[in-house]
């Protein structure tokens, strides 16, 4: 981590550099010159940072020097900050603007004399550093040659080849997994293939993977065998003639001894040639990376005799590559369910014996700490095996206080190892970013576009070329979820993720990591009253204010986030000396009535969030921050936004609406916010949600063709006359993905047919109003995965064309057409998993052909009252796993009862319900509990997801 922060510091002076002119250098050389010592000194130290912050953990003296570095760092930085606090926030210039008045500079020369004087001390500071990373050099040097180099300081013990030879009778949950992964070796099939198996360390991957590789029929299957442990330490010279020596010893024969002396090539080679004949399984234990399995792979032959290849790997990016590369498998080892979990638990801590009552559920709440990992459980329950089974709080300290215990408990050292593997191997950008989720309160579901644009204000996502950081960031979190360091919560209908989550466990560590190094500080409702160092960088607060204790030193404090808090924040008597060098303010659902007026000095804040609250206006200030990227204020009470937003050309997501579900039947679900008309100078745009363009709508329509950086765009009561300059614009915003539209009224048409140049990029199109005309180039779009429809009142069939957008996954039609019938042609929607029909008045007859919609997955057909069968043809959707109704004729669900004529029409799908809206309330039924005309409704909880979905989907 001091990587990180040295690497945050080094880009802060290059970019002083970039833009100093000649008085920053003639009046103040001294600065100057003291910044170009600290730049030569970080960039000698930070060639050797990665391997020293892997290292630390095993040897104090390295731990001791990486915290110097990270500290004098982090103190340099707030003296460059304070620096540019000094000269460019009084003159508006940007953040390293030049110096234009010889009067600011007298003004200012004092100052500039004491930081001049900081960085020298700091400087001198870090050559006494200098003289002790000589001294490490050559341990780090060896360090970087791997573990297996004589390199100081290892001190675990890899134990996690101890999981290769459990017992049986201590295996629970993994009958079904074997099962699973024997049949894909079984498989007739004479081709070479790749099985992978995959998931987050200490889930039991290789302890699955040698009960498959001991298995009687697999040893009698497969004659020639090798179990190969890749790991961290990886080196494919020992790995091929540890190879080598297994293959041979599987035949009984001795290995030459020419073997010995082999390099790379003719070791692959001799491989090769021995197994060419031969049906074979190698199991390649513990891959990280890809260039690993590319290093072994070509030794290992397609030779057209069933050979497979098993690969254990932390990493999907590992086991999805290289199941498409050979045509192979590649299966997902989940968490152990709660009974295995509770079975497994009850073995270790009780040795076989029942859970004493009084234990119970203090044993179920650690259990459920644990989310199901063997390791975690076996660890865990190892340790209160050890504790006076009379004694119930000793047990609730363990659950209490699971992190202390993680990192003081000798027994759960190994547990922290294992999953720090995971976190040691990541880059060090990947690193802060990873750390940074410590600032999530427990069970908090992480909204994907919300962590991102938090990781962009905080400086941690490089700059690529042709892409936006927001794009980067993006990829960041994809490759943390592939290395099972994060977990899918919920994703969107088109296969977007919207939420994330860390394993219990993980929060634990990385909150321990973050203390450590000063990464983030936690305040939580359950926390003692501690001392904290004056120059944390982050707060978090969880729930409480009452151990916030006011007049603490927070001036060098970068990031301030309060969850759950319920009594009104005062910042200015939290902080009473402020924290001028803020970058982001989270104050997300706090009970804020007013827009909080000390910001107004916050020049370096990059991320606003008041989303939630209920302020209900921005005051005129606003203007003055300049740095700022990300103003949230979705679902508080503002509705208008002054004309000094207009100052804020850095921002880069403006989000400003409501939602308002009157009835089920009513047609506006969102209020936006009315914006000045020269909306068009904020250049650097990605989101802008949602604009209510009234009377203005031509002026405001016409500035938005200028914001070409927009990513996605929601418009709100738009009128006909609008058309024409909205098409205008939309042809100028080339990197468009989502577009919102939503007419004036219901009635009101909404005119989008003079669109000559379609927005290619597009993604997801929602419109809401009348339409004369489905518009032309609606199907031509390449890139359209979501397509809503509402309330369009079409006179000619929408199928017809839109069965042709050749990506679309989710399509929702709402009174979209006025006809009798809807006819799903054979040739149409190939990709289509998700369709809505809602509330076609005239509708009487829906058909599907043999060969359309063959990947459909849920079918929701809604307020349809005219509608007398279910849509024939729909037995032959064979994908399809949700049939929904809701408030449709009784006469027709009575078709589909178990004793209804068209009952086999529908068998095939497992879940078939009816809702209905009563009382400003879901009822829901299930199909199957339907005898004698009468319902028998659901638990209220049952479904009660799919309901908010739906809802959600009105809004």
């Amino acid at each position: 981590m001091a990587e990180s922060s040295v690497t945050f510091l080094l880009e802060k002076l290059a970019i002083i550099f970039e833009n100093e002119d000649h008085l920053l250098g003639v009046l103040f050389g001294g600065v100057r010159d003291e910044a170009v010592y600290l730049r030569g000194d970080f960039e000698r130290m930070r060639a050797f940072l990665r391997t020293a912050d892997a290292l630390q953990e095993t040897d104090q003296e390295v731990e001791v020097w990486v915290k110097q570095v990270r500290d004098i760092a982090h103190e340099a930085e707030d003296i460059l900050d304070e620096f540019t606090l000094l000269h460019d926030h009084d003159h508006g210039h940007g953040i390293y603007g030049t110096l234009r008045t010889f009067g600011c500079c007298v003004r200012n020369a004092k100052a500039c004399y004491r930081i001049a004087s900081e960085l020298k001390a700091i400087n001198s500071r870090i050559k006494n550093i200098c003289e002790v990373h000589k001294r490490l050099r050559h341990k780090l040097i060896k360090a970087e040659q791997g573990p297996g180099s004589d390199s100081v300081g290892i001190t675990w013990q890899d134990r996690r080849g101890d999981a290769l030879l459990l017992d049986k009778s201590d295996l629970v949950g993994l009958d079904q997994p074997k099962q699973q992964l024997e049949g894909y070796l079984f498989k007739r099939s004479p081709g070479r293939e790749v099985v992978s198996l995959v998931g987050m360390g200490g889930i039991g991957k290789s302890t699955l993977a040698k009960q498959v590789y001991d298995d009687p029929e697999v040893r009698k299957h497969f004659k020639v065998r090798a179990w190969i442990t890749v790991n961290q330490s990886f080196k494919s010279g020992e790995l091929l003639k540890d190879m080598v020596q297994q293959l041979f010893k599987a035949i009984r024969r001795q290995v030459p001894q020419v073997v010995a002396s082999m390099d790379n090539n003719q070791l692959k080679t001799t491989i090769k040639e021995f197994l060419q004949q031969r049906r074979y399984l190698i199991v390649l234990d513990d891959v990280w990376h890809l260039y690993e399995w590319d290093a072994i792979q070509n030794a290992l032959p397609n030779n057209s005799c069933g050979s497979r290849i098993m690969i254990t790997t932390r990493n999907a990016d590992v086991a999805s590559t290289t199941r498409v590369l050979s045509d192979g498998k590649a299966y997902e080892l989940k968490p152990l369910p709660p009974k295995a979990s509770w079975d497994l638990f009850c073995r270790k801590a009780f040795q076989r014996h029942k859970c004493p009552t009084h234990l119970e559920d203090i044993c179920k709440d650690i259990l459920k700490k644990c989310e199901g990992l063997p390791l975690a459980i076996v660890a865990i329950s190892g340790v209160l095996a050890t504790k006076d089974k009379r004694r119930i709080d000793e047990w609730d300290m363990v659950g209490r206080s699971l992190g202390a215990e993680i990192e003081g408990n000798d027994r759960l050292k190994y547990l922290k190892k294992v999953l720090s593997l995971s976190f040691n191997d990541l880059p060090y950008f990947l690193k802060s970013c990873f750390l940074y989720l410590s600032i999530f309160p427990e069970g908090h579901l992480i909204e994907r576009m919300r962590l991102i644009r938090l990781w962009v204000a905080e400086g941690f996502i490089e700059a690529k070329e042709g892409r936006t950081l927001e794009e980067v960031a993006d990829d960041y979190l994809r490759e943390l979820l592939n290395r099972n360091l994060m977990q899918v919560a919920t994703t969107t209908p088109d296969g977007r993720v919207k939420t994330c989550r860390i394993h219990d466990l993980w929060r634990e560590i990385i909150i321990s990591k973050s203390r450590d190094q000063n990464f983030t500080t936690i305040v939580k409702e359950k926390s003692v009253p501690t001392q904290w160092s004056d120059k944390i960088r982050r707060l978090s607060i969880h729930n409480t204010l009452r151990n916030v204790q006011p007049n603490r030193s927070a001036s060098q404090l970068r990031s301030l986030f309060m969850f759950g808090v319920t009594k009104k924040p005062s910042i200015r008597t939290l902080f009473p000396n402020g924290f001028r060098l803020l970058n982001v303010l989270d104050l997300h659902s706090s009970p804020l009535k007013k827009f909080p007026v000390e910001i107004v000095d916050l020049y370096f804040l990059k991320y606003l969030s008041l989303r939630e609250t209920k302020v209900k206006t921005v005051p005129r200030f606003i203007g003055k921050l300049q740095n700022l990227e990300t103003l949230d204020l979705k679902h508080s009470y503002v509705k208008e936004l002054p004309v000094e937003i207009l100052k804020l050309q850095r921002l880069r997501h403006l989000l400003l609406y409501q939602h308002e579900f009157v009835s089920y039947e009513h047609f506006h679900s969102k209020n936006g916010f009315k914006v000045t008309p020269k909306i068009g100078v904020l250049q650097e745009l990605q989101k802008l949600c949602f604009i209510e363009v009234n009377e203005d709508g031509g002026t405001i329509i016409r500035e938005l063709g200028k914001l070409n950086q927009l990513r996605r765009l929601g418009l709100l009561k738009l009128r006909k006359v609008d058309g024409r300059a909205l098409c205008s614009s939309i042809e100028k915003l080339s990197n468009l993905r989502a577009l919102s539209i939503a007419s004036m009224e219901e009635e009101e048409v909404i005119d989008l047919q003079h669109l000559s140049s379609p927005p290619l990029l597009l993604q997801r199109l929602y419109m809401r109003g009348r339409l004369e005309a489905l518009p032309h180039w609606i199907p031509s779009l390449p890139s359209l995965v979501r397509l809503s429809l509402k309330w369009c009142r079409l006179k000619e069939d929408p199928l017809i064309s839109l069965r042709h957008i050749p990506n679309l996954v989710q399509l929702e039609l709402c009174q979209v057409f006025l006809g009798d019938r809807l006819c799903f042609k054979a040739d149409g929607f190939r990709k289509l998993k998700i369709l809505s029909l809602d509330k076609f008045n005239e509708l009487r007859c829906i058909e599907v052909e043999m060969g359309a919609m063959d990947c459909l997955e849920k079918l929701s057909i809604q307020r349809c009252k005219l509608l007398e069968n279910v849509p024939s043809g729909i037995e032959h959707l064979r994908e399809l796993k949700v049939l929904e109704f809701s408030d449709m004729p009784v006469d027709l669900m009575r078709t589909i009862r178990p004793d209804g004529k068209d009952n086999w029409r529908v068998s095939h799908i497992p879940e078939v319900y009816s809702t209905y809206w009563r009382e400003g309330g879901w009822e829901v039924y299930s199909i199957d509990s339907m005898t004698d005309g009468e319902y028998c409704p659901l638990p209220s909880n049952v479904f009660s997801s799919e309901l908010e979905t739906r809802w959600k989907s009105w809004k």
